[in-house]
């Protein structure tokens, strides 16, 4: 959609800064689409000890991104709990990626949340790399990557999580 309404903008308006920052947006979003490779990355967890995408390869692997201080985000958290408790034993998990700045705030949320799977955050707020390289520009935002590494979809919701996981634990043989 975006492609289309920048294909329709003026050329003066092609070469505004803004607009060149659309195209990038779109171009970042196109490599980010289901069934391309997720692209891999490492940032530190809670214990400042490196934690890689790669490290979670052969499982659905759920990022999601999500913050303390986000309403949205903590009030979704029970959702998301309750999915993660319900497939973890059938090759799912989940890995956050916090946009936090404030270490102490990160941990406190974690604790209170009841998130017992892997965490990490570079403590960078919205300058957090692994937001950028998945172009993520609001949250609660949740990317499913399958064991292959590759995109499933992006933008889920918690409440249409357990849903998709229900579809690709629970498939009818062929």
């Amino acid at each position: 959609e975006l492609e289309e309404i920048t294909n329709q903008l003026s050329p003066e308006l092609k070469e505004n800064k803004y607009t060149k920052q659309l195209y990038k947006q779109i171009e970042s979003l196109r490599s980010l689409q289901p069934g391309m490779d997720a692209p891999l990355f490492t940032q530190n967890n809670t214990e400042d000890t490196p934690v890689s995408l790669a490290d979670f390869k052969g499982k659905y692997v759920l990022i999601d991104f999500w913050a303390s201080w986000c309403g949205p985000c903590r009030r979704a958290n029970p959702t998301v709990v309750a999915s993660y408790k319900k497939y973890a034993r059938k090759n799912f998990t989940i890995l956050g990626v916090s946009m936090d700045s404030d270490k102490d705030k990160w941990l406190e949320a974690i604790e209170a949340d009841g998130l017992t799977w892997s965490q990490v955050s570079s403590l960078e707020g919205w300058q957090n790399p692994v937001a950028k390289l998945y172009a993520v520009n609001s949250i609660p935002h949740a990317i499913l990557i399958d064991p292959e590494g590759k995109i499933v979809k992006r933008g889920i919701h918690a409440g249409e999580l357990d849903g998709i996981l229900k579809d690709l634990f629970y498939k009818p043989p062929p």
